[in-house]
C-alpha cells in the first residue's frame, strides 16, 4: 500500500517530466510556469488513493492523475481572466504576467494536453474514463457560469450557492476519485459511493475555504478578508444575509463599497456582524455535517480496511488545515 505523501512525490515527479516544447515560447512557458506554481495536488492524490483501494501498480494511474491536475490548472488560467485576478498562489497569474490572449491560448493547450495524457490509460478503461472526464469538465464550466451569474444578482440562496460550489469545486474531486476507482477495477456501487464521498468532501473543503478567508491565521500566510473586501457571495455572507434584519443586511451589502472606511475597518465591521449572527459556528456545523457524510460513504467499500483508512486519513488532513 502506498501512502499519500509518497503518492504526492510520484505525482510531482511525473508532472515534472512532462516535456513541453520550447517554441513557441509564449505558448508553452506559461504552461510550465503555472504547473510549477505548487498547489495541494489534492485531485491527483485523491485519484491515486482511490486507485490504490483496488490495485497496486501505481504507475498505471499516473497519466490520468496528471491529466486531472493539468485540467485543473487550465481552469485556473481561464478563471483568472474572468476574475481579473492578478495573483495566483502568491505570485503573478499567467494573465497578469503575459496578458489575456496568452492565458487563453496556453489554457487551451493545457486542455488538449490533459486529453493527450488521458489517452495513455488502459484501452479497456478509456471509454468509461472519458465519459467521467467529459461530464466533469462540462459541470465545472456550469459551476463557473453560475458563479459569474451570482455576481450580478442581489440575492442568492444557500441552496443555490451549495449547488454552485458542488459544480465548480466538488465535481472535479469526484471525477478524479471515480477515474482512479475505474482504473483500479472498482465495482459500479463502489464508484457511486466514492463519487458521493468526494462531492461531500469537496463541499466541506470549499466551505472551509470560505471560513478561512475571514477567520484564517495570517501568520500561516493567508491574507484575511479578501472575500469581504470584494463583496463576494460566500457561504458566510449568504448565511448572514438570511439571518440578518434589514438594517444588518444593508451593512453587509454596502460595507465593501464605503470609501470612508479603510480595508481593515471594512473587514472588522462585517466580521462583527458575522460574530453577532454566529456565522462562524453555523459554517463549522455545516463543514462537520458534510465531512461526516463524506466518511460515511466509505463504509462498506469492497477494499482492504487499511487502504480505506489511508483515504480517510488524507481526507481528515485536508479538513485540519489552517490556510
Amino acid at each position: 500500500m502506498l501512502y499519500s505523501d509518497k503518492l504526492l512525490d510520484y505525482v510531482e515527479n511525473y508532472l515534472a517530466q512532462i516535456d513541453f516544447p520550447e517554441e513557441p515560447e509564449l505558448l508553452y512557458t506559461p504552461i510550465s510556469y503555472s504547473m510549477q506554481g505548487g498547489g495541494k495536488r489534492l485531485r491527483p492524490v485523491l485519484l491515486m488513493l482511490a486507485y490504490g483501494l483496488y490495485a497496486d501498480e501505481y504507475r498505471a494511474a499516473l497519466p490520468a492523475a496528471a491529466a486531472v491536475e493539468v485540467f485543473h490548472n487550465f481552469t485556473l488560467l481561464h478563471d483568472d481572466i474572468m476574475d481579473n485576478a492578478l495573483i495566483r498562489r502568491g505570485k503573478p497569474s499567467v494573465y497578469a504576467k503575459w496578458g489575456k490572449n496568452v492565458a487563453i491560448l496556453s489554457g487551451d493547450a493545457m486542455l488538449i494536453e490533459a486529453y493527450r495524457l488521458l489517452g495513455q490509460v488502459a484501452p479497456a478503461h478509456l471509454p468509461a474514463v472519458l465519459e467521467v472526464f467529459n461530464r466533469t469538465a462540462v459541470e465545472v464550466c456550469e459551476g463557473q457560469q453560475y458563479d459569474m451569474d451570482f455576481e450580478e444578482r442581489q440575492k442568492v440562496s444557500v441552496v443555490e450557492y451549495m449547488r454552485m460550489i458542488e459544480l465548480k469545486t466538488a465535481v472535479l474531486l469526484a471525477g478524479a476519485v471515480v477515474i482512479g476507482a475505474i482504473l483500479g477495477g472498482a465495482s459500479e456501487e463502489d464508484c457511486r459511493r466514492l463519487r458521493r464521498f468526494a462531492i461531500e468532501l469537496g463541499l466541506a473543503f470549499q466551505l472551509q475555504d470560505d471560513l478561512l478567508d475571514s477567520y484564517g491565521d495570517e501568520r500561516l500566510g493567508k491574507a484575511i478578508g479578501g472575500d469581504i473586501l470584494e463583496g463576494k457571495k460566500t457561504y458566510l455572507m449568504i448565511t448572514a444575509m438570511s439571518h440578518a434584519n434589514e438594517e444588518q443586511r444593508e451593512v453587509l451589502r454596502t460595507t465593501h463599497l464605503d470609501a470612508t472606511l479603510t480595508d481593515a475597518e471594512k473587514i472588522a465591521r462585517v466580521k462583527a456582524l458575522y460574530d453577532l449572527l454566529e456565522i462562524p459556528h453555523l459554517t463549522e456545523q455545516q463543514i462537520a455535517i458534510r465531512f461526516e457524510r463524506a466518511l460515511a460513504q466509505l463504509e462498506g467499500l469492497e477494499a482492504l480496511p487499511e487502504r480505506v483508512e489511508e483515504l480517510k486519513q488524507y481526507a481528515t488532513s485536508l479538513m485540519g488545515r489552517k490556510k
